[in-house]
């Protein structure tokens, strides 16, 4: 019998992981973006950029987690950026550089939370932001094209982080 999200045992759990999105503007992504925000159990969404719409393109894709995830919509990334660096936040870019490291080579810890950034669905993260960041990571790919769709990008970034997260958290409860 195939389960449905109303009979799954799966439990609840929020990870110390806020997105922040630098100039994604397309409206299926968005939505698409609170869906895996809320599967993953991240702790905020933050939309960033002058044109950030809402409304019913969004919720087409979104499934109503609009509604259940905590996010917020501000113009300037790099201030977002700056504030939460002065509060202690890791700034981990999610782009493909000449210095950017591999997603599956790296230890994620719960040591400090994590701003995991992504760009725009054209241009990528911004040079100011990532020249902010304290690591840049990237995810190999093996065929011949260089990128991937943001929200497809992000949904192996935070798999990638929660798994890892996850494990540290079964660890400290036992």
């Amino acid at each position: 019998m195939q389960l449905t999200h109303y009979n799954t045992n799966f439990k609840t759990h929020t990870f110390p992981i806020t997105l922040v999105c630098d100039n994604v503007t397309n409206a299926p992504n968005i939505g698409s973006l609170f869906r895996i925000a809320d599967a993953f159990g991240i702790e905020k969404l933050i939309l960033c950029g002058e044109h950030i719409p809402l409304g019913r393109k969004i919720t087409k894709t979104s499934r109503a987690t609009e509604k259940t995830v905590n996010y917020n919509i501000e113009n300037s990334a790099s201030n977002v950026i700056e504030n939460l660096k002065s509060k202690g936040y890791q700034i981990i870019s999610l782009e493909i550089t000449n210095t950017s490291k591999p997603i599956h080579s790296l230890k994620f810890s719960t040591e400090k939370p994590i701003a995991l950034v992504i760009g725009d669905e054209n241009f990528g993260i911004s040079e100011g932001i990532l020249n902010m960041s304290d690591l840049i990571i990237h995810i190999n790919m093996f065929g011949n094209n260089s990128s991937m769709n943001v929200v497809q990008a992000t949904n192996i970034a935070l798999y990638e982080m929660t798994k890892q997260l996850f494990k540290l958290c079964l660890n400290e409860t036992y």
